[in-house]
């Protein structure tokens, strides 16, 4: 059983990840009860940002104050559910 760490928080991918394939980011988030759409919403809790990020998405979520996390910041969220300290 995996912790549901991501209980009801929006968590959108984009860009390349080091260790996770899309599918592989997106089991990860929905496993821990959260959820992976492809759009960045003021509804986000997060977007993980990889290689070759997509800018609109990035854009919009600056625009909305959504946090930005890398790949580690993302095992981080994975792990405990809480977003890194900034």
């Amino acid at each position: 059983a995996t912790p549901q760490t991501l209980e009801g928080r929006t968590v959108v991918v984009t860009g390349t990840l080091a260790n996770y394939n899309r599918e592989q980011a997106e089991e990860a988030i929905t496993s821990r009860g959260g959820k992976s759409p492809g759009s960045v919403s003021k509804k986000t809790f997060a977007l993980v940002v990889g290689e070759s990020a997509g800018a609109s998405k990035l854009t919009k979520a600056e625009a909305l104050g959504v946090p930005i996390l890398d790949e580690a910041d993302f095992e981080q969220l994975l792990a405990t559910g809480e977003l890194p300290a900034t």
